[in-house]
């Protein structure tokens, strides 16, 4: 990139400086750290309004003040649709100098998330930010430590931990989590994820290999859209709608849909706080680039629980939870006698807070945020990590590291383009 910006962080204090002189006075100056009145409107930007962020632009109790996009048409286009108070942008660190933004919503492609998410918090704004949270197992550490470090709140979009039917069991998630803790079913457990059990792994994700170098259109700022992902020539097929089919940018059908599916079974399982110590694949050889598909990926835990990943739909006659003692199938439908009768007789899980505004009032944690987050975005990044490589990998939970593989650990932190690189 430009040598302007080599320097991200000099870029956001500078421009701190220069609006010193604005009118605009923080509310955490007005009140103290982190003070917002419980009657204030919270202010937000979305960062990303091609696509997914067009369904962003307003939420309960914020005012959007900022939208940005690398792309110049998408820009044009929603600041059509919005009010006259709000400013349009191409470079996204001009919007976290403005010290009137509490909320930053994050909705560009993956392999912006982390850096965003961190700088974000750097400027003292609060982060939404759509799924997977990050594009590789480092970056998730990163943005773990520096929402700590900064006391920042966090949310990750998706929700089925906590709120809408899951899928194919046409059920909340809450009640999948009242049969596991019952222990109705026994232990360990294994969740079977594939087209049997209601959930589609959207293999039409793929790349195209050998791309042949094409024009960027003047609208698109092409070297701000690929950021800290290798400088590659462009071809329209590598960004907006199809970028999922490449590693540089997503994992494909896993990655977009990856921890929609795993991380509520990561929370009825009650794993929010380790990872899977084992991660096996069943795939073709995956190309450098481009993404292909796969049939199967098994993930074990230390106590033996699984998840299994069944793209192939193998198992024709597969229940979604099966454990020694009951299955629950597609549908909740069970094996287990009276499981209504067992789901009302125990108490509902702790309550969690699913309204970000809330949280960023109270400064209490979102139910799906930064942590368990970066737990569920951990078992997606282990996926891929293993297709990339073709082999069966091992995984420290703790250190969060893959034990013996210097190759498998090289892919926890990638090379970034030195403009962007933390």
């Amino acid at each position: 990139m430009k040598k302007q910006t080599t320097n991200r962080r000099d870029f956001v204090k500078k421009a701190l400086v220069a609006t010193a002189g604005i009118s605009i006075i923080p509310r955490h100056v007005m009140g103290g750290t982190n003070f917002i009145a419980p009657s204030d409107q919270l202010t937000k930007a979305v960062i990303g309004v091609g696509g997914m962020g067009q369904g962003h632009l307003t939420y309960e109790g914020t005012k959007l003040l900022a939208i940005c996009d690398a792309d110049g048409k998408h820009l044009a286009n929603t600041l059509s649709k919005v009010g006259n108070d709000v400013k349009g942008y191409r470079d996204f660190r001009e919007v976290l100098a403005r010290p009137d933004i509490d909320i930053v919503h994050i909705v560009t492609p993956p392999h912006w998330h982390a850096i965003m998410s961190i700088m974000a918090a750097e400027a003292g704004k609060d982060v939404w930010c759509e799924k997977p949270m990050t594009r590789t197992i480092g970056e998730g550490k990163r943005v773990v430590e520096a929402m700590k470090q900064h006391g920042r709140m966090f949310r990750l979009n998706t929700w089925f931990r906590f709120q809408d039917n899951f899928y194919g069991m046409g059920t909340p998630v809450r009640k999948l989590k009242k049969v596991v803790d019952s222990g109705v079913l026994g232990w360990p457990l294994k969740v079977t994820i594939s087209g049997v059990t209601g959930f589609n792994w959207k293999f039409y994700w793929v790349g195209k290999e050998n791309l042949k170098p094409q024009t960027v259109p003047d609208h698109l700022d092409y070297n701000m859209w690929l950021g800290p992902s290798p400088e590659k020539p462009y071809n329209a097929h590598r960004v907006h709608t199809t970028f999922r089919g490449y590693w540089d940018y997503d994992g494909g059908g896993l990655g977009d849909m990856g921890q929609h599916y795993i991380d509520p079974v990561q929370y009825f399982l009650g794993k929010d706080n380790t990872s899977p110590v084992k991660v096996e694949v069943d795939a073709p050889q995956q190309h450098y680039d481009a993404i292909g598909t796969w049939r199967k990926i098994i993930f074990t835990y230390a106590d033996g629980c699984q998840i299994i990943l069944d793209g192939a739909n193998e198992d024709k006659n597969a229940a979604y939870i099966e454990g020694p003692d009951g299955k629950i199938f597609n549908g909740f439908k069970s094996d287990i006698p009276n499981i209504e009768g067992i789901i009302n007789s125990i108490p509902d899980p702790e309550e969690q807070i699913t309204s970000f505004t809330e949280s960023v009032k109270t400064r209490k944690k979102f139910a799906l945020n930064e942590e368990n987050g970066h737990r569920s975005a951990t078992i997606v990044n282990m996926g891929i990590t293993a297709l990339r490589l073709g082999r069966t990998l091992h995984f420290d939970p703790v250190k969060q590291e893959f034990i013996n593989d210097e190759e498998a650990n090289r892919l926890i932190n990638q090379p970034e383009r030195s403009s962007w690189a933390y």
